[in-house]
This record gives C-alpha cells, structure tokens and sequence, in this order.
C-alpha cells in the first residue's frame, strides 16, 4: 500500500517513522522541507505539495497542528483533496474541531474519496514507540482497511462511528489531561511553599489512586523548574482546551473548572512559554 504523510511535526515524523520501518512506501511532505530529510534518508519520497502526497498514495495521513493548518493543507489547488483519486483514503489524525473534521470528510466524498479522522492521545515517547491511543471516525470500510498502519502508530485503536465522534473524544479527553496536570502544578507548589520534601510528595501520589505516567514523568521537571524538553507544546494544550469549550458551549454545558484552566494556559501563552512543553504551565502557578 502506498501511503501519503503531510505534516512532520513532533508527533508526525514520529509515526511516518513507524510506517516506514514497517516497511510501507511513503510520499511525504511537509511545510519546513528540511524535517523530510530522516525519511527521504529512508527511502521516502518527498514531494513539492499536498496535492502531490495524495496523487502519489492510496492512503494520505495528515498530522497537523490546529484547524487552521489542516485547511491550508487539504484545500485550494495544491492541497489534499484536489489531488485525491476516488476510491482513495484520506486520513486526518490531527486535534481539531467537530466542523472542521466534518467539512474534511464532505470534500473527501465529493472526489469519491473515503475519509477517517484518527485523533491520538499521546505525546512525543508514545509517537516515537508507536504506542499512541488512536480515535477514528468516520467510513468504516476505510478504518479496516488501514487498521495495519494504525497497529503500527498505536497501542490501543478504536473506532468511535461517525466523523465528529473522535474530534469529540480527543477535545474530552484533553480536557482531562489539562485540569490534571494543573491540579498536580498546584499540588507541588503547595508542598514546596510549606516546606515539603517533593520527591516524597510524588511518591505519595504515585502509591495511591492519583499514580499515572504524566505525573511520573513531569513531576521532576516541575520540581526542578529548569528547562522543559518539548513532548506536546503548551500551545497546542491551550488550543484543544479552546476548542472543548467552545465544543461545550455548542452542547449547552457550562465548564467551570476548565474555563479556569484555560485561563491559566492563556496567561503561559502570554507570558511567552508557547513552545514549551505543557508541564511549562507550572511556571504561572504559585508565583
């Protein structure tokens, strides 16, 4: 099978990398040319657009960082679906809104293309170990035929029915991961403001029903408030909190405490930690 991968950011090179030693053929493309140069080194083939990752593929996978990057890459005359064959599959496995991923799987049917989003949970180790929690929506017919890739991305794959099923998913679960991840920054900067040894504090946490692999792993990073090596960017945590509010909203349902954390992230943002990991949050906390 010949697959199309557009978008090698943190998350992407890492899964077009667990293709490729899989052994699949890939077209690849990417806004900065230059991160094609690992894959091209292993055979891939990079390509000059979108639309040419998608004449050149029977699968394309697109792994991009916001609604607004998915759109410059899947329309206009160089993008994504003007180059898709009928028949052909169209992948979208980037954290967007519910309309943009149900506005990607319309344009993929008017090429006769099927179409899945496939959100992952997970950050940068997960990608690289191909251990990421895969949501996928939309043709099934489509979500059988690719379920080899997917084993190779991810550790758990399901499929969720509908396009816009997964985009709500992955909005719900990163709402999740964010409030945790604030509640934990408030924790440890509690502990330290009253004199608590924090490396026991963590051991606390980690022996008891609260134990769970992002405390484990950001715990000495935001103990030590030094430098926080980049697994998901703080930016891209503000926008999937952005998009589950404005998803509750649409619902009807009022979000206080996530609201909070968004305002939380927000002031991060302003202050400049944007492209720092998210655990960088723990920098507004407490001061």
């Amino acid at each position: 099978m010949k697959i199309g991968f557009v978008g090698l950011g943190i998350m992407g090179s890492a899964m077009a990398a667990n293709l490729q030693k899989a052994g699949y053929q890939l077209a690849i493309w990417n806004r900065a040319p230059e991160k094609c140069a690992p894959l091209v080194a292993g055979g891939a083939t990079q390509v000059s657009s979108p639309r040419a990752v998608a004449e050149s593929s029977e699968v394309v996978i697109s792994m991009m960082s916001n609604p607004a990057a998915v759109a410059a890459v899947r329309d206009g005359d160089n993008g994504i679906i003007a180059g898709l064959a009928t028949g052909a599959g169209y992948i979208d496995m980037s954290t967007v809104d519910v309309q943009t991923t149900q506005l990607s799987a319309r344009l993929a049917k008017t090429r006769g293309a099927l179409f899945l989003e496939a959100p992952v949970a997970g950050s940068r180790k997960p990608a690289e170990d191909g251990t990421l929690t895969i949501m996928a929506a939309g043709d099934r017919l489509l979500y059988d035929t690719v379920l080899p890739l997917f084993n190779r991305m991810g550790k758990k794959v399901l499929f969720a029915g509908e396009a816009g099923s997964a985009a709500r998913m992955k909005l719900a679960n990163n709402l999740v991961m964010g409030g945790m991840l604030v509640a934990f920054c408030e924790g440890m900067a509690l502990a330290a403001k009253v004199g608590l040894d924090l490396a026991q504090f963590q051991e606390v946490l980690d022996a008891g029903a609260m134990s769970n692999p992002m405390f484990r792993t950001k715990g000495s990073m935001i103990a030590q408030q030094g430098d926080f090596p980049v697994a998901f960017p703080l930016k891209h945590m503000q926008k999937d909190l952005r998009l589950a509010l404005q998803l509750a909203e649409d619902a009807g349902l009022p979000l206080f405490t996530t609201a909070t954390v968004n305002e939380l992230f927000k002031k991060a943002l302003a202050a400049g930690l944007g492209d720092s990991d998210f655990a960088a949050i723990s920098r507004v906390i407490g001061g």
